[in-house]
């Protein structure tokens, strides 16, 4: 037999991180890979060093069939991980050899199959509609079979925890029916993901101790304790953990592999990635949310972008002492990095550190560090929000820090003297927008006027339209994403709307805000802020 095994992780074939993305996590809701996508998802998670990824369920679904060709054809080589399909035992009443699902599972040409099987008897009678005997014979006849023609076989054990609960015998049975013939590994699925992870610790100590067989688990989230679950098995003595990327998956989702991962390896202490990869965790899910085009879940741990960030000024002031005292780990160990938020919650060490990772040196200066402070707080009352805003904090910073040493500031790239937007509603349902804008700029006084789908496009086309002749760096910038809040203090029409505007200029990313009863006056003060701080750079000295 042919016994496939993960290529440069530390622990070898003794442990195995076994990645389902590409078909478990593809039955979450919103979620629909193409070909080149799943090839894509494959090759991240063979550069991150995962063992196992499983790449779907040939011969059931054409597109999986057509992503197993395609690999096999040499658009997939994989450097650390063996490639498995996917697919169920034989059919009652045939031998696996006869059975064309089996065989295309042998067409796929993938080293590792993965044979999903029923463990709970009434499953088994009511949903197969055969008796535990024949269940048993159809689990060992497909593995013989599969395991005979040179592949690596896995048993998914489906609803193994319901199963094992109601019958232990019928649970068992399956999994020797397995092992007895050929499989390496049984893992117990919690398929309906009700497991909590003491009881669940507990079974598959007993498992193991009544069999002696290799177990591995497999998780989903619907208690919110899969990454949890999943954690607890392998204390217990599972050695191949089932984890997506993202903890994407049907219903609440499956075990989390960066969570799963960031806690075996620091946690735990067991180095199931290779060395260098674990500093990798955070730009591959980055990489792999935009592939599912999801946005990032900032609050997702180890990876996210808030899991380090820290806004209560208590603990800002224990972090300028030593960052330790409030981040479980170093975040620069999963490639993350810690952040200080500025809100009104804010104090003065908040401020200090953020001030100092946006280039503004607070520390040596207190009047403009109480003057930035009190600001801060004022402007966040009226509805200002600057912990997702830095590039307008910076400015804003940067400001108080001029006024105190009565120093000098940078001169904005213009002036503006007047804006006006008109909306036209003509009798066929068009709708126009119409903006004038008059700015100085370069020493000259500008009029501009363009037309947009709505009065902040028509607004951002006149303003770019006047400064463009002036600014040669403005064909680089363009608007990434806009955000509109309406805050609730106040109610209908007369509610104040805060605005957010991420723009990029195809190197970085920065993001500004404005806040105003009138939510083109607040889109505006959030671009002009936005043009300001990309000016700010252009000046600084490479």
């Amino acid at each position: 037999m042919t016994r496939k095994t993960p290529a440069g992780t530390p622990l070898g074939d003794d442990f195995h991180v076994y990645d389902t993305t590409l078909r478990d996590g593809a039955q979450r809701e919103g979620i629909s890979y193409s070909v080149a996508d799943k090839l894509a998802v494959a090759r991240l998670l063979d550069e991150l060093g995962v063992g196992f990824i499983e790449g779907g369920w040939p011969g059931a679904l054409p597109k999986d069939t057509e992503f197993f060709a395609r690999a096999a054809g040499g658009e997939l080589e994989l450097r650390h991980a063996a490639l498995v399909a996917f697919g169920s035992t034989r059919r009652a009443g045939t031998t696996a050899a006869e059975d064309p699902q089996v065989r295309a599972l042998l067409d796929s040409q993938a080293p590792v199959i993965t044979l999903v099987a029923k463990s709970d008897r009434r499953h088994i009678e009511l949903a197969l509609k055969t008796d535990v005997d024949e269940a048993c014979e159809m689990v060992r006849d497909t593995v013989a079979f599969l395991t005979g023609e040179g592949r690596r076989v896995f048993l998914d054990a489906e609803h193994f925890f319901d199963g094992y609960a109601f019958d232990p015998d019928c649970a068992l049975r399956v999994l020797t029916a397995a092992m007895d013939g050929g499989a390496d590994v049984s893992v117990l699925c919690d398929t309906n993901g009700g497991q909590l992870p003491l009881q669940l610790a507990d079974t598959v100590r007993e498992v193991i101790a009544r069999t002696g067989f290799r177990v591995g688990i497999h998780c989903q989230d619907d208690t919110s304790c899969a990454v949890a679950n999943s954690v607890a098995a392998v204390q217990a003595g599972a050695s191949h953990v089932q984890c997506t990327a993202n903890g994407y998956g049907e219903r609440a989702g499956n075990a989390d592999l960066f969570a799963v991962v960031g806690n075996l390896v620091t946690k735990l202490d067991m180095p199931v990635l290779p060395t260098a990869s674990v500093a990798e965790l955070t730009r591959v899910s980055h990489a792999l949310a935009e592939i599912a085009n999801l946005a990032p879940d900032t609050h997702q741990a180890y990876v996210g972008s808030s899991a380090f960030a820290h806004k209560a000024g208590l603990h800002a002031s224990a972090i300028k002492v030593d960052p330790e005292l409030y981040n479980h780990i170093d975040p620069d160990v999963v490639g993350n990095d810690m952040r200080v938020l500025v809100t009104e919650m804010a104090g003065r060490a908040s401020l200090e550190l953020k001030g100092r990772e946006l280039g503004v040196d607070l520390a040596g200066r207190p009047a403009a560090l109480t003057s930035a402070v009190r600001k801060v707080k004022e402007m966040e009352a009226r509805g200002w929000s600057f912990e997702a805003a830095d590039a307008s904090l910076e400015l804003l910073l940067r400001g108080e820090v001029a006024e105190a040493e009565k120093s000098v500031v940078d001169s904005p790239p213009f002036v503006l003297e007047s804006y006006r937007v008109i909306l036209d509603h003509h009798v066929d349902g068009t709708v126009v927008s119409e903006a004038t804008v008059k700015v100085h700029v370069a020493g000259e006084r500008v009029i501009a006027t363009a037309e947009g789908n709505g009065p902040v496009h028509a607004l951002d086309a006149a303003l770019r339209k006047a400064l463009l002749p002036h600014l040669s760096w403005l064909d680089q910038v363009e608007l990434a994403d806009y955000k509109v809040r309406i805050l609730t203090d106040q109610h209908g029409t007369d509610a104040v709307t805060r605005v957010l505007v991420e723009s990029t200029d195809g190197k970085q990313e920065w993001t500004t805000v404005g806040v105003h009863g009138n939510i083109v006056e607040a889109s505006w003060l959030a671009m002009c802020d936005a043009l300001v701080h990309k000016a700010l750079r252009e000046n600084q000295p490479a």
